[in-house]
């Protein structure tokens, strides 16, 4: 019996506004910057990468490559592609 398996792909779950505010909460919440990156990244996969550059106004290539394991996004992309989330960054003392 052979036995096949395939890649995890996180996006596949994130399938509820509160499934998507609670993982990219608990991933902010670690503080790994690459962690959030990625985690904001698997959401606007989830949403639909298209569908997230038309509520921003940016290239889709460029979100994927921004959003990439060796991304690295302007904030300023990281607050727009959170608003198309219908999310807001927000600071609270420690």
């Amino acid at each position: 019996m052979t036995i096949t398996t395939r890649e995890w792909d996180t996006s596949e779950y994130l399938d509820t506004p509160e499934v998507i505010h609670e993982y990219l909460k608990a991933a902010i919440e670690e503080g790994d910057i690459e962690l959030m990156i990625t985690a904001i990244g698997n959401v606007a996969k989830a949403k639909g990468m298209t569908e997230i550059a038309k509520q921003t106004n940016m290239n889709r290539q460029n979100l994927y490559k921004a959003f990439s394991p060796n991304g690295s996004p302007k904030f300023e992309t990281v607050v727009k592609v959170l608003h198309a989330f219908n999310f807001k960054l927000t600071v609270e003392p420690i």
